[in-house]
This record gives structure tokens, sequence and C-alpha cells, in this order.
């Protein structure tokens, strides 16, 4: 595999930390991969996965990845 190329820096916050894989930096990924599929894939909920950030920008879960993204993923945020 290419480094860099098939891969993206994953990061998950707050109550999503703990499926954090211990080769997020370099997450691999095939082309076209969405981020629906990795959370589905971590076996996260999707109802868990609120907010998603590719390379800062606001995305939607169904967005398709082609490799050296940096990817947040973001439990619903709670309000008080």
């Amino acid at each position: 595999m290419e480094h860099g190329k098939n891969t993206i820096d994953l990061r998950l916050f707050a109550s999503l930390a703990v499926h954090m894989p211990p080769d997020a930096h370099r997450f691999p990924i095939s082309a076209g991969t969405t981020v629906a599929q990795i959370v589905d894939g971590m076996r996260i909920p999707r109802s868990q996965a609120k907010l998603v950030f590719i390379n800062g920008v606001r995305k939607e879960l169904e967005t398709s990845l082609k490799g050296g993204e940096r990817v947040a993923v973001f439990p619903p945020l709670g309000g008080g």
C-alpha cells in the first residue's frame, strides 16, 4: 500500500474515543469508502456519530473518502 494515499487520519471524540483504533492516525481505507462504512465497521451506532468533519469542513456520514483526509467524528453534543 502506498503511504498516505489510502489512509486517513481518523479522530473519534468524547464518548466515541473508546472506539479509537491503534492505527487511527494512518487508518487504512479503500478509495470510495464512506464515513458511514467506517462507523459501521467499528460497530458505532450511527445515532452516536452525529457530527462529521473532513479536513475541518462539516460533512455527512455518506461522504466518500479518497485517502489522505483528516476525519473527525463527534457524538451528539449535549446542551444546557
